[in-house]
């Protein structure tokens, strides 16, 4: 049975959700592998909607094992609360396997990710304020907590009381603000280490055990291709990797454990924080698509910046990931307009290219060559076939298909688990 990644094909709030929810029933594990809970999932279960940040979408599924892989960031105040919360509301929650070595969002993580965001003024790169990257950049520091230093007092204190000894240094003298007591961070981290004690265990072992025994494991992506530290718009990124090649760093298995790569697009464009974005609507045409789609951020309430597709953003995706699939989201929304934008080339300073700038700064500068698509005005959403959808919103998937070079296997057409269109199965 196949290992299935899920990922963002362009800068967040895809709807990954909604497509994990979708084939979750199917799957045996469902595995996060990289970000924190500055993402925000959501799925929608008859007239309840559920908003994951930290936990993997797949936790509603009853039948699957949900695990955090060690590319997991995880604030552990946000992972409590999200299980209370599911628990209060009649969900049969299943604790989360945890990694071991997955890192810990402390409150001086939190601090200083609002402070210095908040000192760089016009150089802001839109962070949540959640402490992710501050986190990260302890991991690579080697100065981080992980999930094991909860389960042991003394190492716990030794390395809060050396973190907050620099980490003080700086708020005090170079922020003037308050130095950071460490005893109240080790309380209230033992503790969680007490509540999560038996679910943490070896998930590089469990989920290459569950691969070898023939189950489905699919690996939930947080963020999207766009905001990876790597391959994103730099330094406009989040600081982990959602590519499908931070499956294997961020779960312990080898990429020959991974036999399908579906990235989630939306049929539009959006993104969440600062960045270049050049097909980015400044209009009441932007403002129309924020509204119909509902686009203010599920984790922060942010509205979301809006535009029109961009083929060669989203072809990048693809080519970067290897995606053996599209699953096409909020379709629905573009019903009502005569005439649909997608963009097909970047005009950069009079020079027309139709492929991704090699340097940021052409991309800061490109203006978007559009195609114009026929439109449609019928109401899809109650649409379950993809035969049954009007001939020009067939069109239009059939030209996104050719422009990214992928087949487009799932279509989304409302909120709702059922409304969705599946041309090719996807497990």
């Amino acid at each position: 049975m196949p290992g299935i990644v899920i990922l963002g094909a362009q800068w967040g709030d895809e709807g990954k959700g909604k497509a994990t929810d979708a084939i979750g029933d199917r799957v045996d594990f469902v595995v996060r592998y990289s970000g924190g809970n500055n993402a925000g999932h959501t799925v929608v279960v008859g007239d309840e909607k559920f908003v994951m940040h930290l936990l993997p979408a797949g936790i509603l599924n009853q039948n699957a094992t949900t695990v955090i892989g060690n590319g997991v960031v995880i604030d552990p105040d946000v992972l409590a609360e999200e299980l209370d919360a599911l628990a209060q509301r009649g969900v049969e929650v299943r604790h989360p396997l945890l990694s071991a070595n997955a890192h810990i969002i402390t409150k001086y993580h939190q601090v200083l990710d609002r402070v210095t965001e908040r000192f760089a003024g016009k150089k802001k790169i839109g962070t949540t304020g959640r402490g992710i990257g501050p986190t990260y950049s302890d991991k690579v520091n080697r100065i981080g907590i992980r999930v094991q230093d909860l389960l042991d007092e003394q190492i716990l204190r030794d390395k809060v009381e050396a973190s907050l000894e620099q980490k003080n240094q700086q708020l005090v003298k170079i922020y003037n603000r308050r130095a950071i007591e460490a005893e109240p961070i080790i309380e209230s981290l033992l503790a969680h280490g007490e509540r999560f004690r038996p679910y943490v265990v070896d998930t590089s072992r469990l989920i290459n055990k569950a691969l070898d025994e023939g189950k489905t494991v699919l690996f939930e992506g947080a963020q999207a291709h766009h905001l990876d530290i790597d391959y994103g718009t730099y330094p406009y990124v989040t600081s982990s990797n959602p590519t499908a090649g931070g499956v294997c760093t961020g779960t312990g298995v080898g990429p020959r454990r991974i036999d399908r790569i579906i990235g989630i697009a939306k049929a539009y464009t959006t993104r969440v924080g600062e960045g270049p974005f050049p097909t980015e609507l400044h209009d009441e045409v932007g403002e129309r698509l924020r509204q119909l789609g509902g686009e203010f951020g599920a984790t922060t309430g942010r509205p979301r910046r809006c535009g029109w597709f961009d083929a060669l953003a989203t072809q990048q995706a693809v080519m970067t990931n290897s995606c053996t699939d599209i699953y096409l989201t909020k379709l629905d929304i573009l019903s009502g307009w005569d005439e649909i934008p997608v963009c097909v080339g970047y005009d950069i300073e009079g020079t027309v290219i139709d492929h991704y700038p090699l340097t940021q700064r052409e991309f800061q500068l490109a203006k978007p060559v559009y195609e114009m698509l026929p439109g449609w005005s019928e109401d899809i959403s109650g649409i379950r076939d993809f035969d049954d959808l009007p001939a020009n919103c067939q069109a239009y998937v059939h030209r996104l298909e050719e422009l990214m070079g992928c087949r487009i296997s799932g279509i989304g057409v409302g909120p709702g688990r059922d409304q969705a269109i599946i041309i090719n199965d996807l497990v």
